[in-house]
């Protein structure tokens, strides 16, 4: 967002905001997004907002002209702008997320992650527990599940991999916002290559790899078509290829009992489920929903 701090008398704003809230309506965005968008710029909670009783305070200060908030909202209207983008960050668990269009969007279902890590490593009985040690994180982006991770296994050393420079950039930023910068060590670099100096020692990894197939990316959300890094998006042919990657390297990075975990898409399942079989290194394959009830997510153990 723009750095222009400004103030405007409340009825503006209620005025500006149901204008905002009708364009949305009439476009297909969710009315909720103009609500989100007047906490960040605006600090008015929800309470105020619902109630409406922002619209008698004398003077609401702002991050941006009223002016240039119009400018970021008809960008969201016309070119489909993330409303994540404007305003600079997305919640995630319990954190706000820095995002910029050098990355993906955090979403909602990858959250579940975490929690399929931690009840993966109290499961597993070997020792030292896989709740310490390392933990890596592939293909970061935001830095979101890197972050999950050192919040959830206070013990462990997490590792934070991605490709693209801009990428590593705002992950870094969000681990010392966030004050997990002593927790996590980010390289750049290709999955598990930066890495090798602790191959076999890793007690787990989890990734949000690029799953969608080529031809597939030009159909979806002109938001994330238009908006959203193809790097982090586009999975080759079928969809596979990283994760056909992570499936037959990760075996030397990980120690035994190890967790191996990946978030894909609907429909690939099965086969994810068929590679980690025929791989020989994995046992204990799973295949977990998410809340929406779809075949989201891929978990086995390294063969002890």
């Amino acid at each position: 967002m723009a750095d222009k701090q400004s103030s405007v008398n409340g009825l503006q704003l209620w005025q500006w905001r149901n204008v905002a809230i009708q364009a949305a309506i009439a476009t297909g965005i969710l009315p909720a997004e103009v609500d989100w968008l007047l906490q960040e710029v605006a600090g008015l909670d929800r309470l105020a907002l619902r109630l409406e009783s922002f619209k008698n305070w004398d003077q609401i200060r702002l991050e941006l002209s009223l002016e240039d908030l119009d400018k970021l909202w008809q960008r969201r209207l016309n070119e489909h702008l993330p409303v994540q983008y404007i305003v600079g960050a997305t919640p995630w668990r319990n954190y706000k997320i820095a995002v910029s269009n050098a990355v993906l969007i955090p979403r909602p279902e990858t959250e579940y992650l975490i929690d399929l890590a931690v009840a993966a490593a109290r499961k597993s009985v070997v020792t030292p527990s896989l709740e310490q040690g390392h933990w890596a994180d592939l293909g970061t982006g935001s830095g979101a599940i890197a972050i999950g991770l050192a919040d959830v296994f206070t013990t462990a050393i997490i590792h934070a991999v991605d490709y693209s420079h801009e990428a590593l950039a705002v992950a870094v930023t969000n681990a010392q916002n966030l004050g997990f910068g002593e927790r996590i060590q980010f390289y750049q670099g290709s999955w598990w290559e930066p890495l090798a100096f602790l191959k076999g020692q890793f007690s787990g990894m989890v990734s949000n790899p690029p799953y969608i197939p080529t031809n597939i990316i030009p159909t979806l959300q002109l938001e994330v078509v238009n908006h959203e890094p193809h790097l982090a998006l586009d999975g080759g042919t079928d969809g596979l290829d990283c994760i056909r990657h992570l499936v037959e390297v990760s075996p030397t990075y990980l120690r035994p009992g190890g967790v191996w975990l990946i978030e894909m898409m609907t429909g690939q399942a099965d086969a994810v489920r068929e590679m980690l079989q025929n791989q020989g290194s994995y046992c204990d394959v799973q295949i977990h929903k998410d809340l929406a009830g779809i075949e989201r997510f891929a978990l086995a153990y390294k063969k002890r």
